[in-house]
């Protein structure tokens, strides 16, 4: 096991790197197997990043900061991935975990909310007594562009979440959620379409914000995408007994 205490270029016998150029600065990065990859951008801004690498050939990559600040831990298992976008923020550290050869990409211009966890895995395998076979196996986790996650909001395996979207206060999102859309509750479900956010506080910004101007207006405005309704129970049987 090898711990890195400050961000900087690195190289290991193991085949384990660190791929960065900027100005060193505290980081706490465990590498426990071999060929496992950590990329950060030049300018960035992590004052409390942590990465953990479980197994071997897991990837890890971080883009630039442009003006906002991450702070994160992030576990990563053998063959997993973890991708990080342009100008993502979080207002504390947000726990992101990717394992067994899942992969989780956070887009460009996300915010994070306080306790925001976003886990492909729930760390410990669940098996159905009578089969005896696993039920809960990790899933790819794919967030858009300019997504807001709110406070202590949870993304689970599977979830999809679209560009521009708002994921409310402990929200529980497991799978696909459309783009331009509020989601809430666990599991969470849509409340409102064709909506937009921008980021401005709503204390630190002057501003009259009863309606945003348009020349402001970020390209993430947009109607929410038709999405096909899910075919009725006795409609996906009736498939599946074709099938058989």
């Amino acid at each position: 096991m090898q711990v890195i205490t400050t961000l900087e270029s690195y190289a290991d016998e193991r085949g384990n790197r660190i791929e960065y150029d900027g100005e060193p600065f505290p980081v706490k990065v465990t590498f426990h197997g071999s060929d496992n990859v950590l990329t950060v951008a030049t300018k960035v801004r992590t004052p409390d990043l942590i990465v953990q690498f479980d197994g071997d050939g897991g990837r890890v990559r971080i883009g630039p900061s442009r003006g906002v600040t991450l702070r994160a831990g992030i576990r990563v298992g053998g063959g997993s991935q973890v991708k990080i976008g342009p100008r993502v923020s979080s207002t504390s550290k947000a726990n992101i975990s990717a394992v067994e050869g899942a992969t989780v990409v956070i887009g460009q211009d996300v915010m994070m909310a306080s306790d925001v966890q976003i886990r492909s895995d729930d760390g410990h395998a669940i098996y159905d007594v009578r089969s005896g076979r696993r039920v809960n196996t990790a899933r790819d986790i794919r967030v858009g562009a300019h997504v807001w996650l709110g406070l202590q909001s949870v993304l689970l395996g599977g979830a999809r979440i679209g560009d521009g979207s708002v994921v409310g206060l402990r929200a529980v999102v497991t799978g696909r959620v459309p783009n331009n859309v509020v989601v809430v509750g666990a599991p969470a479900r849509v409340v409102r379409r064709d909506v937009a956010w921008e980021r401005p506080h709503l204390s630190m910004d002057p501003r009259d914000k009863s309606a945003w101007p348009e020349e402001l207006r970020t390209p993430y405005w947009a109607l929410t995408e038709e999405t096909p309704a899910r075919p009725s129970l006795a409609r996906r049987v009736a498939r599946r007994l074709r099938r058989g």
